[in-house]
């Protein structure tokens, strides 16, 4: 397994529409025929749709810890997950809880895609997925251990657990996937950034690809970090805590989990019958300057890699970091794209938390989801933008869309990373 962190400007240009053709470059196009999700408010693609659909937050007071003696003690937990419903024994001394979590959405990912990867040759299928922390929770055990009775007590799986590869190396033993494995470090990018690479891995010539994001910092060592970072809100209030674009916003709050996508070379899937959930039409990631943020670039590759005008675009599922300078600059973005009030906007990850880099693959699943129900989720918390934030903001309950047939995925993670993915519905291959 490889680790990467800081990913450069990708995208190109395409003249061809990607209702009809995908991206730039030629190649494979690249179909989403498998979705797993593990969120706050739904253990399941099918609870976790519903839950969105109605509105329903998961999330609520910090259970997994003593969280008494913090300034903040609400986050977005992953409830009724008992690892040993999901896990076999003999993974669990040598595992992490994000691991697991990971584990668990990649097997309802195969399963939902009706795939069998020993099926395939033996070098056709791989797993590239996003992480932020790695196993923050494992990590601390081992970091206790050391301090309290010494070396002698530290699990021999310290090496692995903890590491941010992790997670895809489990995903790739368990379903004996030999082809392409790495694992991005971009913060909430990564999910969009592990896509954009398997999407690439499809066009060389993999048949398969498991990707997206999981994290899990649900322990006091990740959350000391998270309080050191500055940008969590202090609100106690777990329904008016997390606001983007909202003249109130404070922050946000932190969650646990993600989705993992299983993508393959269209015209095979084709071939054995599946429909799926969507096209990859075009991906794109930039880096912000020391003075100027360059999340409309990302934007703007991302639509011209898949050949998509502005004005084609039904619905932006957006990054909405909850912060009020960070949400005008992305404001400023979506209007120069599509003008004041100029096309949905939502932001569903207010009913669980900012899920580090699972953040922006369950973004892409509710996109996936949306294209498939035609149906977009609403945003929570947020009653309605800002006037500094002239927004088509998807509020108080679901909007059927009956045209819907493209959307624009965006997300920003700390330190200035910037990614973008168009999807459109699986008619348009």
């Amino acid at each position: 397994m490889t680790t990467t962190a800081g990913p450069g400007p990708r995208g190109g240009t395409r003249t061809q529409p990607a209702r009809t053709r995908e991206g730039t470059g030629g190649g494979a196009r690249t179909l989403v025929t498998g979705i797993g999700v593990a969120a706050p408010n739904g253990l399941g693609t099918r609870a976790w749709w519903q839950a969105l659909l109605d509105g329903r937050s998961g999330i609520g007071p910090i259970t997994r810890f003593d969280a008494s003696g913090y300034p903040v003690r609400i986050a977005g937990e992953i409830r009724g997950f008992v690892d040993e419903d999901h896990i076999p024994s003999r993974l669990l001394p040598e595992t992490d809880r994000v691991t697991r979590i990971a584990l668990t959405a990649a097997e309802e990912a195969f399963a939902d895609s009706g795939v069998e990867p020993r099926e395939l040759p033996e070098y056709a299928a791989g797993v590239i997925t996003a992480s932020s922390a790695g196993g923050v929770e494992f990590g601390q055990r081992g970091l206790a251990a050391l301090w309290a009775k010494g070396a002698r007590y530290v699990s021999v799986y310290q090496s692995s657990a903890w590491f941010h590869a992790a997670n895809p190396a489990q995903i790739a033993i368990r379903h004996q996937l030999r082809g392409p494995g790495s694992t991005i470090i971009s913060e909430q990018a990564g999910g969009i950034d592990a896509l954009a690479r398997s999407r690439r891995r499809i066009r060389d010539g993999a048949r398969l690809m498991v990707t997206g994001g999981v994290d899990s910092t649900l322990c006091p060592w990740g959350w000391a970090a998270h309080l050191a970072d500055g940008r969590l809100s202090t609100s106690a209030d777990p329904a008016r805590a997390y606001l983007p674009f909202d003249a109130d916003a404070g922050g946000h709050v932190v969650g646990e989990g993600g989705a993992l996508l299983v993508v393959e070379d269209a015209d095979a899937a084709a071939r054995r019958g599946a429909v799926g959930y969507g096209i990859v039409a075009g991906c794109a990631a930039t880096f912000d300057g020391a003075d100027r943020p360059r999340l409309r670039e990302a934007a703007e590759l991302a639509l011209a890699d898949a050949g998509i005008r502005p004005e084609e675009v039904d619905v932006v599922f957006a990054d909405g970091a909850g912060e009020r300078a960070a949400d005008r600059v992305e404001s400023e973005a979506l209007c120069a794209l599509f003008g004041p009030y100029g096309v949905p906007v939502t932001v569903p990850k207010t009913m669980t938390g900012r899920l580090g880099a699972g953040g922006s693959s369950l973004d892409l699943a509710a996109a996936l989801f949306t294209l498939r129900e035609r149906v977009v989720p609403p945003t929570t918390g947020t009653r309605r933008a800002a006037e500094d934030c002239p927004l088509d903001l998807v509020t108080g309950s679901a909007r059927e869309l009956p045209d819907l047939r493209t959307a624009l995925v965006l997300a920003r993670g700390r330190g200035g990373f910037n990614s973008a993915a168009v999807v459109c519905a699986p008619a348009a291959g």
